[in-house]
């Protein structure tokens, strides 16, 4: 396959977030009294925060008031465990992989439901090898709509087929496959494995391997 640019997403793809998310979506139902687990966690991932809020709630009703100042509690939330967050807790292989692909010439953007992309990226030391960024403020239709990929695709002026797209959820493996991406699925086969290729992780993979994999992917029936 002709390969032009590495597209991914954020949560769970470029830094161990998902850890953060779920701590303060746990802190925020102990003020609200409302239980959550991780059980709870997983359909969240790829949502934006909106879609997230309307899980936790569990079916209670709020005013729209008290839903964004729930919303806006848990991101304070997030934000003060960001502060912890380092270029060591970039996820395996990730960084590896970036630096590898801009130095060949790919061009390197992001399509995630996240509304702190630019902060996370900045502290895990990548922003500056973003070429184009789309976040949880690009598009009206979020995940598993396909338009957050497919801003990114018009952006780096380039058809979809010829990016790769990396996701660890359902809903972003989804949205990437309708917008005619091919898709790398980081985590578990059972929330991945409508993606072209499944892994993992991204540590070991190189540009080559990358290549290798997607073509053995594309010749299969």
């Amino acid at each position: 396959m002709h390969l032009r640019a590495l597209i991914f997403d954020l949560d769970g793809v470029i830094a161990d977030t998902i850890s953060l998310h779920y701590e303060s979506w746990v802190r925020l139902g102990q003020d609200y009294n409302i239980p959550f687990t991780l059980e709870d966690y997983e359909p969240m991932l790829g949502l934006p925060r909106r879609a997230c809020l309307d899980l936790f709630l569990k079916g209670r009703t709020v005013s729209e008031d008290l839903a964004q100042t729930m919303m806006a509690r848990k991101n304070a939330y997030f934000h003060e465990l960001l502060d912890r967050l380092t270029p060591a807790d970039a996820a395996p292989g990730v960084a590896d992989l970036i630096r590898e692909g801009r130095a060949a010439g790919l061009k390197i953007a992001l399509g995630s439901s996240s509304q702190n992309a630019r902060l996370v990226l900045k502290k895990v030391g990548l922003l500056e090898y973003f070429d184009v960024i789309g976040d949880g403020l690009t598009v009206e239709r979020t995940k598993p709509a396909p338009d957050i990929y497919l801003w990114v695709a018009d952006r780096l002026h380039l058809p979809p087929h010829e990016g790769v797209v990396f996701e660890d959820s359902g809903a972003g493996v989804q949205a990437a496959l309708a917008g005619g991406f091919r898709v790398v699925g980081l985590g578990a086969a059972r929330v991945v494995g409508a993606a072209h290729v499944v892994l993992p992780s991204l540590a070991g993979v190189t540009l080559d391997r990358l290549r290798d994999l997607l073509a053995r992917a594309k010749a299969q029936p």
